[in-house]
């Protein structure tokens, strides 16, 4: 629930941001000088590349989130089997172990986007994020496509 309530949180202050400089780039324009429109034309990238960027950010959330619910009510969510360190962080050999698991899972039946669920989650346990979240969208795009 606090990574909701942070999400949100950020999400608000980006679009205040965004509110912002995109007034300050308008009356760039406005000036209407060849320095202040370009000048003007910077400021209004910058938050129109971070609206996409937010807006695609929180469509992959949802959808996975969606995901997430869906398995839970099937009873399939990965159990957390992993050993951890005294600290409380994740045993990596752990990690790892699971992740062969989940791959030679994924391997067995790669048109399943509950494997690619839980091949995600390993992923993300092995602190690989960049293939966590490629996994995580092909489970998407596999559920999306299965009905």
């Amino acid at each position: 629930m606090r990574s909701k309530i942070t999400y949100v949180v950020l999400s608000a202050v980006l679009v205040v941001y965004f509110f912002l400089a995109g007034t300050r780039g308008w009356y760039l324009l406005r000036e209407g000088t060849p320095v202040t429109v370009a000048f003007g034309v910077a400021v209004l990238v910058l938050p129109a590349i971070g609206i996409w960027f937010l807006w695609h950010t929180t469509a992959f959330a949802r959808a996975a989130n969606a995901l997430a619910r869906e398995l839970d009510a099937e009873g399939g969510l990965p159990v957390d089997e992993l050993k951890r360190t005294p600290s409380g962080r994740i045993d990596r050999d752990s990690a790892d172990e699971v992740f062969r698991r989940r791959k030679e899972e994924t391997e067995s039946a790669p048109g399943d986007w509950r494997c690619w669920f839980r091949l995600a989650v390993a992923y993300h346990d092995a602190r690989d994020t960049p293939r966590a979240r490629k996994a995580m969208q092909r489970a998407i795009t596999l559920r999306r496509t299965a009905g």
